[in-house]
């Protein structure tokens, strides 16, 4: 299995760059893992909130295979616990060709986007910022494969 994440807009604080670089380079160990970036839209402060989310959403699928298990990241998805999480990366390893792993634009995803979805996840109850939910997640997709292998990072 492959893992994509598709993130929408760049990351711009150096410190999110520096985590980001540093747990994917470890995630390379375990998987085969690729980061698509959606370009930040033009002219966005002229869009309404929906006209944003039907832009963003027609990038978001253009990366996308109908063979793609795809999975968003929302405030809405389904919570686990990091054990829990690394169980369905196990999962999905052995079922998907490829998983996709989406954090969308500052509004959301399109309807598009959650229609053509499997699923959704949450990483916290809490909000992120989309900088902050890219770093958290690439260290728990870290900690799942540590989880897997048995390996001394994660601590019950």
């Amino acid at each position: 299995m492959k893992t994509t994440l598709i993130f929408v807009g760049k990351t711009v604080d150096k410190n999110v760059i520096s985590g980001l670089n540093d747990y994917l380079q470890r995630i390379q160990y375990y998987d085969n893992i690729q980061v698509i970036i959606i370009p930040e839209l033009k002219n966005a402060k002229s869009l309404s909130i929906e006209q944003q989310k039907q832009r963003e959403g027609e990038l978001i699928l253009k990366n996308i295979s109908p063979t793609d298990d795809v999975i968003l990241l929302d405030e809405h998805g389904k919570e686990m616990r990091s054990v829990e999480f690394a169980q369905w990366i196990h999962q999905k390893q052995m079922n998907s060709r490829r998983l996709l792993l989406i954090i969308g634009g500052p509004y959301g995803f399109s309807s598009d986007v959650k229609k053509r979805a499997n699923g959704e996840i949450s990483l916290s109850k809490m909000t992120f910022s989309h900088q902050m939910i890219r770093l958290l997640l690439v260290e728990q997709i870290y900690r799942a494969h540590t989880i897997l292998k048995n390996e001394p990072y994660h601590h019950e």
